[in-house]
Formats: C-alpha cells, structure tokens, sequence
C-alpha cells in the first residue's frame, strides 16, 4: 500500500515496513522513528541503521541480533537501549528494510 512518509510517497507492508529499500533517505528514517517513539536518531542510532543497510547490501540477508554485535560491533545492551521493546524490529523498520524473518 502507498503511504507518504516526510513528503515522500512510497510502499510499505500492512505493518509499515518499505517494500523498497532504495526509495529511503535519512528523512524518512527520521519520520519512521518518531511514528514509533524514538523522537531523534542519535549518532548510536545511525551507526546501527548504517550497518543494517551496509550488510544488507553486502550480503543480501537480514542481519540478526548476534550479527549486529560479532560483526558490527554493537553491544546488544546498546542495542536495546537504542531501540526498546524490539530492536530488531524498530531498527529494520527505520533503515527502510523489510521485517526480520526472525521476529513476530
């Protein structure tokens, strides 16, 4: 379905999730977070969100929980306290990648 999101008409799944990761900009990545409660994406923020987008591109699969922290550094405390109640979740949904097959 169409959504415009930060002036942007793009498609996104019933639960909001781009269905193309090229149409993103760091725009809508801001306007995303604040639908889901995160009011401003701090340097952490975008350190997780660059990875995500980087490895997806890298190796065309969804990076895990385990991943972010062996690969990309990021300690999974950080993680959790970046993106509460579901980072995985929240983080993919911000970086403009679909839902991890991982999370319900």
């Amino acid at each position: 379905m169409e959504k415009v999101i930060a002036g942007y008409s793009v498609d996104v799944t019933e639960e909001g999730y781009l269905t193309d990761m090229n149409k993103w900009n760091k725009d809508i990545a801001a306007a995303i977070a604040k639908e889901i409660g995160i009011n401003e994406l701090t340097v952490g923020h975008w350190r997780v969100i660059e990875f995500l987008r980087k490895d997806f591109a890298e190796t065309e699969k969804m990076p895990t929980t385990r991943r972010l922290k062996n690969v990309g550094n990021i300690a999974t405390k950080d993680l959790y306290d970046l993106f509460p109640d579901g980072p995985l979740l929240k983080a993919t949904k911000i970086a403009g990648l679909s839902k991890p097959v991982s999370c319900v």
